[in-house]
């Protein structure tokens, strides 16, 4: 059918069950998708919309404790649901390649990037060793990745996340597949080196002429680089419709609702202007690991519940900041205090109550929450430790703060966190982080991996919470759009250096320090045509990958 039709991909009545430990409930809910040769196709929808497990599917393929019930999956003229298990592995891998979410944890860190990138040609006996390495080194070319003659020959740690990327997407086109399934690539990424893995990926994709699958939850992200749009909302379809017709014109309520997302905006809060100390002051900071200095006079401070965003792309410094407050890294030179008085410059020469006062949310909740620990032990083990509650206190006080982020202690108490979505793992988070009853909460990057409703969710909890509870908030981040909801102030962080700081309002009011100029024209918008034009603007022909 797909041969006569045109399409490359077929799905037609999808319908995939998971199994909950007790029985089989249905996930994927007759879900139809059409795909030609060098189309792209973009996935959006909220956290537990199906967008992965749809395009795994589209590989044939369920994760463990998943199965296809019904519907059919036919790539160019074969039916996927019933293909043996041999035809399937012949087709992942040298048809059909699938492009990670986080290519720092894909990886294998004791291999290098050139070794790991030719296994699918040598697998698959599409090149000899020599072709697959030279061919590996065309596609670094092609990609735009820095010295590419040599960074195949480096280890996983030694390249940056935004190279490691690009690098995935090389080795996903190492045979040449028909369709790449990309999943979620550039959601951790800050938005300068977006914008070259971006480049990148339509680049290679343009070259071959693959048909792709666009996985993201960043609608202007999906507006760059699909042909079309599906939202999908707890396994079904919404609707479908070509790029631009669905930005200008979407039909649905709940496309309308994504579209309408970050209208949270916080009113800034002005600086205190009287003698008050800051609870947090970061006074020429020099620090670095081992002979390399990555931070450079690093200075500015933060006041009683007041939120500080630390912009910057990767390698600016923002989270080695984040580890001298803590005293996860001693500083060359310079000093941290609370409320005007010193910190000691490790964490292990702080005393309960020194320690009690900055507490950090982390970005990636799924590896952050130990999935051992049942969300009562993981909340309550600060509680216990700070306040040496015990029994029915602590109970209690695990109880309070599930409240606090809006889950019911009763259905969540002793629950695992691999029996909660993203959304609820950094709630869970964020609860942990105030057991120690803090002043001062460092959060790093605490919505870029959650879809932008659940997102939104996240920053209107925080926001409430430092009402309530008058937090002073340290905010890593990459994304400016949170800056503009979230921000009193804003520090602008470029190599180990502040090179702009001051109040939001300023901060989004020209004239800007040219770095600040950068990350302003790097964020994505809601039009198709503004990765080309901004390409256009900064010259295409330029080196688009130094650094990154």
């Amino acid at each position: 059918m797909s041969k006569k039709d045109g399409n490359l991909l077929t799905i037609q009545d999808l319908r995939i069950e998971a199994h909950d430990g007790s029985e089989w409930h249905e996930i994927i809910h007759g879900v139809d998708l059409e795909l030609k040769k060098g189309e792209v196709i973009g996935l959006i929808g909220e956290s537990g919309a199906g967008k992965s497990t749809l395009g795994l599917a589209a590989m044939g393929f369920c994760r463990a404790g998943a199965r296809i019930s019904g519907g059919s999956i036919e790539f160019d003229g074969m039916e996927l649901t019933n293909a043996s298990r041999a035809d399937l592995r012949a087709l992942r891998g040298s048809r059909i390649a699938y492009v990670a979410q986080s290519a720092a944890a894909s990886f294998n860190p004791a291999h290098k990037l050139i070794d790991q990138h030719i296994e699918a040609p040598l697998h698959y006996k599409t090149a000899s060793k020599e072709e697959a390495i030279a061919d590996g080194v065309d596609l670094y070319h092609r990609l735009r990745l820095p010295n590419p003659d040599e960074i195949g020959f480096r280890y996983p740690h030694q390249v940056s996340g935004g190279q490691l990327q690009r690098a995935m997407t090389a080795m996903a086109m190492s045979c040449r597949p028909d369709l790449i399934i990309f999943d979620e690539p550039t959601t951790a990424l800050d938005v300068t080196t977006q914008i070259e893995v971006l480049a990148a990926i339509r680049d290679i994709v343009e070259q071959f002429d693959t048909a792709a699958i666009y996985i993201t939850h960043d609608l202007a992200v999906v507006a760059q680089m699909a042909d079309k749009i599906k939202v999908l909302l707890k396994g079904d379809e919404v609707e479908e419709a070509p790029t631009e017709e669905m930005l200008s014109a979407p039909k649905e309520d709940y496309t309308k609702s994504l579209w309408a997302v970050r209208n949270f905006r916080r009113d800034e809060k002005p600086r205190p202007t009287d003698d008050t100390k800051p609870v947090i002051s970061v006074k020429n900071v020099d620090a670095g690991y081992g002979d390399a200095q990555v931070l450079h006079d690093v200075s500015f401070d933060i006041y009683e519940g007041m939120t500080v965003a630390v912009v910057g792309e990767s390698g600016s410094g923002k989270s080695t900041t984040a580890r001298v407050i803590t005293g996860l890294l001693e500083p060359m030179s310079g000093e941290v205090q609370f409320k005007g008085e010193a910190l000691p410059p490790s964490f292990r020469k702080r005393d309960r109550e020194q320690l009690q006062h900055a507490q950090m949310i982390y970005q990636m909740a799924d590896t952050a929450l130990n999935p051992r620990q049942r969300i009562s032990e993981i909340i309550g083990r600060p509680a216990a430790f700070y306040s040496g509650l015990s029994g029915a206190k602590l109970k209690t006080r695990v109880d309070e703060l599930l409240d606090l982020i809006e889950l019911e202690p009763s259905i969540y108490y002793d629950r695992f966190p691999g029996e909660l979505s993203g959304g609820q793992k950094q709630r869970i988070g964020i609860a942990r982080a105030l057991a120690a009853n803090p002043e001062f909460i460092i959060c790093d990057e605490v919505t870029s991996a959650l879809d932008q409703l659940v997102a939104e969710g996240i920053l209107r909890l925080l926001d409430s919470l430092q009402k309530e509870l008058k937090l002073s908030y340290m905010f890593i981040t990459h994304d400016l759009a949170t800056v503009r909801s979230i921000a009193d102030e804003v520090v602008v962080m470029q190599q180990g250096r502040v090179v702009e700081q001051g109040s939001k309002t300023q901060m989004f009011k020209p004239p800007h320090h040219p770095y600040t100029d950068l990350l302003l024209s790097s964020v994505p918008e809601m039009d198709p045509n503004w990765l080309t034009q901004l390409l256009e603007t900064r010259g295409d022909t330029e080196d688009r990958s130094s650094g990154n």
